[in-house]
């Protein structure tokens, strides 16, 4: 494992050297180099010599740089790392500049002079440095634009997914057959309900697009689609409301609650459980305490279902696991209760 990743450091590293906008220059410092190291040396092999040294400087200092702080630069390790890094450099400059020549009993060269051999051990600590570093920042750049272009995508596929996850299609079906069969029979009936659906709507919409919104809207929201269920049937079940004063304006996330209200009619009064669906809002300590009962005792989850999975996933998300969900059956009626910091949700996270 640890060798692949060093092999694709290495990989990265040279097609990063190959990138015009440093291979230019490179050559440019390079050719620079080899023109002064053939101009004041008179060994015959002087020329090679310096484009030995070139090449061997510019593929072995970043590479090395990069295979030792694949992070970039970090002394956590005592400086054990950057101590290694200048032996690398200092064992390629020496074998390069003083070893090699000796073995081909060449006579001095401008660019094996001790002094010039420290200045080109410079060189190569310090070019390695910089070329590695802005190979990682380049890399690190295209990963977060690839990572920002995934999340715009993943958020706008989520966007939809939250509007139809959290518009039960049944619901919006039969709201407009009846609203069509109001039309011909009752017109101030359909009205209203075309009113009332086109608010619904144009509330979820908009918490579609938004990271968080007053709780006030939240509650709007369901008080709307518990109307729009009783104008289709007045009789289907008994509503209240329990909020207490001051609670509208804290932040929660958009949508959160509807998938519980849908829940609530869907399994008790539209099942066959007549009787009263209420909803209270109560403040206790730092939290926000929300209880929705309806008539008929819950079975619990239903396998591949994703109206609580969802709820409780995105609670999760969205308060960093210091929100709670709760599902309990009390005489016959189903009882879910969330608990919400009154701090609001985690900023930055969409949910």
């Amino acid at each position: 494992m640890i060798a692949s990743q060093e092999g694709s450091i290495v990989r990265a590293t040279l097609l990063g050297l190959m990138n015009p906008k440093r291979l230019a220059p490179l050559l440019l410092i390079s050719g620079t180099l080899v023109f002064a190291q053939g101009r004041f040396s008179r060994d015959p092999l002087a020329v090679p010599l310096g484009i030995l040294l070139c090449v061997v400087f510019v593929a072995v200092a970043p590479v090395s740089y990069r295979v030792l702080f694949p992070e970039g630069l970090d002394l956590s390790h005592g400086g054990v790392r950057l101590l290694l890094y200048g032996a690398v450099g200092s064992g390629v400059v020496l074998s390069s500049g003083y070893v090699l020549p000796k073995m081909l009993r060449m006579a001095p060269t401008f660019l094996t002079q001790p002094v010039n051999l420290a200045v080109c051990g410079a060189l190569y600590l310090v070019g390695g440095w910089g070329l590695g570093r802005d190979i990682g920042f380049e890399e690190s750049l295209a990963r977060e634009r690839a990572r920002a272009a995934r999340l715009q995508l993943e958020a706008e596929q989520a966007q939809l997914l939250a509007l139809r996850s959290h518009l039960d299609p049944h619901f919006l079906f039969n709201t407009l057959n009846a609203i069509a069969e109001w039309c011909r029979t009752d017109g101030a009936v359909a009205e209203a309900a075309v009113l009332r659906l086109s608010a619904m709507l144009r509330i979820v919409l908009a918490g579609v697009r938004s990271a968080t919104w007053p709780l006030e809207r939240e509650l709007e929201l369901l008080r709307t689609l518990f109307e729009l269920h009783l104008l289709r049937d007045p009789d289907l079940f008994q509503l209240s409301f329990e909020v207490a004063p001051g609670l509208g304006e804290v932040p929660v996330p958009p949508l959160m609650l509807l998938p519980l209200a849908e829940n609530a009619v869907k399994h008790g009064p539209a099942a066959g459980h007549r009787g009263h669906i209420s909803l209270q809002l109560t403040s206790r300590d730092d939290a926000l305490v929300f209880i929705l009962e309806n008539p008929g005792a819950s079975k619990g989850p239903r396998p591949g279902s994703t109206g609580l999975p969802t709820v409780e996933r995105r609670l999760a998300l969205a308060y960093g696991g210091k929100a709670r969900l709760s599902l309990e059956s009390v005489e016959d009626r189903t009882r879910v209760t969330v608990t919400l910091p009154r701090s609001g949700p985690l900023l930055g996270v969409i949910t």
